[in-house]
């Protein structure tokens, strides 16, 4: 089995060293397949496996973290095999600086480099609760990065934005109308917007609860302009899925003409009979899908490109543009805390900076205004200073 190659630098900062489909067709087996024989073939990698396991079932994790958990492990597993370390004991200062300085050197951004070490120094917890003996978790510490920085669309851009969809009245348009609309009010994450059932929305009382990070839920509201293109969506809708954003019959039709021609291909070599039906010849609707997050990350990128805005436009700069509108129009902190399912009120704070400055913009150009135009110097000039005494 392939091993994983810490010093690939090429290797992307957000993907597993393999790609999972294609060593799923080359090998037979999955990526989560492979790295569980990996793991359990050494004391130190079961731990990995109890760890990742318990993340999920006593902590409560998404199963994005528990992949994310162990594709960092599985990296620094491997690292340590090199070094000839097994056990969790064989964990120390050098292995731990050495394996930073690896991923470093394998052009790993600062922040994606943090991420293996929160994972790693979780790890370390879990393992001192259990009574395994390896290195303090306290002794790891993380790397300074520089100041996140928000990136969010001005009005006028949120405008343009907004307006690119709902004039032709279909319902790919109305949906991805109803996207847009749902991911400014709200502010939700793209992955929480594309888990959302009908069921879930209450589009009459205009609030709902979403589930979060690590299962916890939120109240979101949604603006009057949102529930009603929503509104517009759902009448439209005919299907019987309780997804609240499906695909649309384009997708479908392909997906029925590359079954078609598979059979078809299957006939030429002999591997079904001719009397066999192509499977799902007769057009026969599928059950309907919801629309993935890349699926509704493309749409936010359509709309941008039509809208003629140059900068990167995605689901999270929306929700970016969410919390700077509510902080800048005065909104308070903690409560934009909590409506983005912030656990930490640091998190929120990044927002700050944006608000800020506005404020200061706003400062200057309203404040006092009528007392100093009337009584401002044109030249100002530094009063006399009071005489001396001796």
């Amino acid at each position: 089995m392939k091993e994983i190659n810490t010093k690939n630098k090429n290797q992307s900062e957000d993907a597993p060293a393999a790609d999972a489909d294609n060593l799923k067709k080359d090998t037979g087996i999955s990526a989560e397949e492979q790295a569980q024989s990996e793991l359990s073939q050494t004391a130190l990698g079961r731990h990995i496996l109890k760890f990742v396991e318990y993340c999920v079932v006593d902590r409560g994790h998404s199963e994005l973290t528990r992949r994310n958990y162990l594709h960092y492990l599985r990296r620094l597993h491997g690292f340590a095999l090199a070094h000839h370390i097994t056990d969790a004991k064989g964990i120390g200062q050098e292995l731990v600086h050495d394996w930073r300085l690896d991923l470093s050197k394998s052009k790993l951004s600062k922040t994606t480099v943090n991420y293996h070490v929160i994972a790693l120094r979780s790890f370390l917890k879990y393992l001192a609760k259990h009574d395994v003996a390896t290195m303090a978790p306290e002794k790891i510490e993380l790397a300074d990065q520089p100041e996140r920085e928000i990136h969010f669309l001005e009005a006028d851009e949120l405008n343009r934005l907004l307006d690119v969809y709902g004039k032709k009245n279909d319902m790919a348009d109305l949906r991805n109308r109803a996207i847009l609309e749902m991911l400014f009010s709200t502010g939700l994450r793209v992955s929480e917007l594309a888990g959302l059932k009908k069921s879930e929305v209450n589009l009459e009382r205009g609030e709902f609860s979403v589930g979060g990070k690590g299962g916890k839920r939120r109240l979101v509201f949604l603006s009057s302009s949102a529930r009603s293109w929503l509104g517009q969506y759902l009448k439209r809708r005919k299907d019987k899925t309780d997804w609240l954003f499906v695909g649309q019959g384009k997708g479908k039709k392909k997906i029925q003409e590359l079954r078609i021609k598979i059979h078809e291909s299957e006939k030429k070599n002999n591997s079904v009979s001719e009397n066999t039906p192509p499977q799902n010849s007769k057009p026969k609707p599928p059950v309907d899908a919801p629309l993935t997050p890349r699926q509704i990350e493309r749409v936010v990128h359509r709309a941008a490109k039509l809208a003629g805005i140059v900068k990167k436009v995605t689901p999270h700069i929306l929700r970016h543009s969410f919390a700077t509108d509510l902080l800048s129009n005065g909104a308070d902190i903690r409560a934009v805390q909590t409506m983005l399912g912030h656990a930490n009120i640091t998190t929120t704070q990044i927002y700050t900076h944006v608000t800020d400055q506005r404020l200061k913009e706003i400062h200057q150009k309203y404040h006092d205004t009528k007392n100093r135009s009337n009584t401002a110097p044109a030249n100002p000039q530094p009063a006399n200073p009071p005489a001396r005494t001796l």
